[in-house]
């Protein structure tokens, strides 16, 4: 088992940046690809980014590209997502995600952590 936790939500003006991490712990060696989703009130959860160990390759939604930025360290089971020109539509719940393969489904999820954007 994996369990994953969120922090670095909060509340920021439009235009502005926050800077959210994820650790993971437990059988973090199995882990090859940790992202980052998000689920705004009355919507879908929505994918927004990954990053995948192995070759380090990331994945961007549209919306987040040339915005946000992930990053991690596979030896410390961590990945952060930084957040810049943030818009009132980034409001949501950002959940973090990691899975054991790339062709599975994300089976491990954090309680995630709110990110309110004022206009």
């Amino acid at each position: 088992q994996v369990a994953l936790v969120e922090s670095g939500g909060g509340l920021v003006q439009a235009g502005g940046s926050l800077r959210l991490s994820c650790v993971a712990s437990g059988r973090t060696f199995g882990i090859a690809t940790m992202a980052w989703f998000r689920q705004a009130p009355g919507k879908e959860r929505e994918f927004v980014a990954a990053l995948t160990w192995s070759g380090r390759a990331t994945e961007y939604i549209d919306s987040a590209k040339g915005r946000f930025t992930i990053s991690g360290d596979p030896l410390k089971a961590t990945v952060t997502l930084q957040m810049n020109s943030l818009k009132p539509e980034d409001t949501a719940v950002y959940y973090c995600a990691a899975k054991g393969s790339i062709a599975s489904l994300y089976n491990y999820w954090g309680r995630g952590t709110q990110v309110t954007v004022s206009s």
